[in-house]
């Protein structure tokens, strides 16, 4: 017996800009994420965007060291509408992206000749619902 393929795949992931503050990097650290995304249907094609930023857990200091722009690409296999996108789509997405976020942040601050920074491993379902809020169809 064949196994299904795969509801979706991804196509690609960049970076639109970052911004890392060299100087400025804390030793205890929050990170945020603001996903939205475009479904084009007549493409079949999701456009995760997403912003990172980390930033110091010290409340008094609310600027964020570092701060990224990014998007990845998927693609689904069958024609898609944004009331058939699969509910593990949208937590999922993010999840194959951001693994692309900590080895751009590690090997930026490696190469800074810095201490370098090693963002943890996250659980980032909760997310699914932020990013589903914020996905428009076209």
């Amino acid at each position: 017996m064949k196994p299904d393929s795969a509801a979706f795949s991804f196509e690609r992931f960049r970076i639109i800009n970052a911004n890392i503050d060299c100087e400025n990097i804390p030793e205890s650290i929050s990170v945020d994420f603001i996903p939205s995304g475009v479904l084009i249907e007549s493409e079949k094609r999701f456009i995760l965007k997403f912003l990172f930023t980390a930033k110091s857990d010290n409340t008094q200091d609310s600027t964020p060291f570092i701060s990224i722009n990014c998007e990845a690409s998927y693609v689904f296999k069958d024609d898609v509408t944004f009331e058939n996108v699969p509910e593990y789509f949208y937590s999922n997405s993010i999840a194959i992206a951001f693994p692309y976020i900590r080895a751009f942040v590690s090997t930026i601050t490696l190469q800074a000749n810095i201490k370098p920074i090693i963002l943890p491993t996250l659980n980032l379902t909760a997310l699914n619902t932020l990013l589903k809020k914020n996905t428009v169809v076209k």
